[in-house]
């Protein structure tokens, strides 16, 4: 089970969000958005921030650091590590399966990421037939996209998607974020699609918008 770091906006949780970071940074790098993100009216959330595992990184000089994956070149098509973002999602599934082990089932699950850990997200939403809550995938792209379709579980797109990516991004390039969302929405899933004048980062309008696009969805049964 990864390390991970916690914070329960009121007792009880009924709702979890599982929020994995970008390459190099670690579960503490979202904690502080949490004050712009939640909103008094809603349920109690479990938010979990994992560590990645330290692993060496190819395209930074195999420097050992934290990430979801290994990156063996710039070339989207050819960045991801197929076998490390697996296992990456064999990880996140085992702390879904955590949250129902603690009272709350994959359908009050929602997974985010950022750059790495939003290829993670999306990666794991494509192979899951139990749907959970929605997808948060920031500033990133659908890894291995030309096999996409075969991992497509029966019933994954149930699942909504919140996907938000900085114009003058030059880690992961718009168009790339662009055509992830057009992919998911052609395998039939509902894709919010969101862009600000940032670079590869996070904004408060774009956490603002998340809080807008979560809130429905933490209607409170």
């Amino acid at each position: 089970m990864l390390e991970t770091i916690e914070r329960e906006t009121g007792p009880s949780p009924r709702y979890s969000v599982i929020w994995l970071h970008g390459l190099g940074a670690d579960g503490g790098d979202f904690v502080p958005i949490l004050p712009e993100l939640v909103r008094p009216a809603w349920p109690a959330v479990r938010f979990v921030f994992p560590h990645a595992p330290v692993r060496p990184v190819t395209i930074n000089n195999s420097v050992p650091m934290r990430a979801w994956y290994d990156i063996r070149e710039a070339d989207l098509a050819n960045r991801a590590d197929e076998a490390g973002v697996a296992a990456s999602v064999e990880r996140v599934e085992a702390l879904v399966a955590r949250e129902a082990q603690r009272g709350v089932p994959a359908s009050r699950v929602f997974l985010a990421g950022f750059s790495q850990g939003g290829a993670v997200t999306l990666a794991a939403g494509l192979r899951r037939s139990e749907a959970l809550a929605g997808l948060v995938a920031l500033s990133t792209y659908v890894p291995a996209a030309q096999t996409a379709a075969a991992a497509l579980a029966v019933g994954a797109n149930a699942q909504p998607v919140f996907m938000a990516h900085g114009t003058q991004d030059p880690v992961v390039p718009l168009r790339a974020g662009e055509q992830s969302a057009a992919l998911l929405r052609d395998l039939g899933f509902a894709v919010d699609w969101h862009a600000y004048p940032m670079p590869h980062s996070v904004c408060l309008e774009e956490i603002r918008d998340l809080g807008d696009w979560l809130s429905p969805r933490l209607a409170d049964a």
